[in-house]
C-alpha cells in the first residue's frame, strides 16, 4: 500500500490546487445586481441592432478543423528531432509513413479546394 501513497497524495492535492483558485474570488466579488449598467446590453456603446446568431460560412469551420487535424503533426514531429544516428530504422520508417500520410492529406485538401479564400 505504501507504493501507492504518492499517487493517493497526488489525487488529493491536484483537485485542491485546481479548485482553490476557482473559489477564492467568490468572497471578494460584489453583487452585480446592484449595478444595472452591468446587466444592460453592450455593443460598442449602443444597443445591438442585429441578431447575434448569424450564420457563418462553412469555410470558417473548415479552417478550424484543418488546424485541429494538422496541429498534432507538430507534436508527433518533436520526438523525431533527435540526431538521426540515434533513431532505429523502425522509428525512421514510421516517421516517413506519418509524413507520407500527412502529405497525401494535404494534397487531398489542396485538390478539393478546402483552403481557397473566395
Amino acid at each position: 500500500m505504501s507504493e501507492f501513497a504518492p499517487i493517493c497524495i497526488y489525487l488529493v492535492i491536484s483537485p485542491l490546487v485546481s479548485l482553490i483558485p476557482l473559489g477564492v474570488p467568490f468572497p471578494f466579488a460584489s453583487n452585480s445586481s446592484t449595478y444595472p449598467e452591468k446587466l444592460s446590453a453592450y455593443e460598442c456603446g449602443f444597443d445591438p441592432f442585429g441578431d447575434a446568431r448569424s450564420r457563418f460560412d462553412i469555410r470558417f469551420y473548415l479552417v478550424s478543423i484543418l488546424f485541429i487535424i494538422l496541429d498534432p503533426e507538430v507534436t508527433f514531429s518533436f520526438p523525431w528531432a533527435v540526431p538521426l544516428n540515434k533513431i532505429d530504422p523502425f522509428g525512421s520508417w514510421s516517421m516517413m509513413a506519418f509524413l507520407l500520410i500527412l502529405t497525401i492529406g494535404s494534397l487531398y485538401e489542396w485538390k478539393r479546394g478546402a483552403s481557397d479564400r473566395e
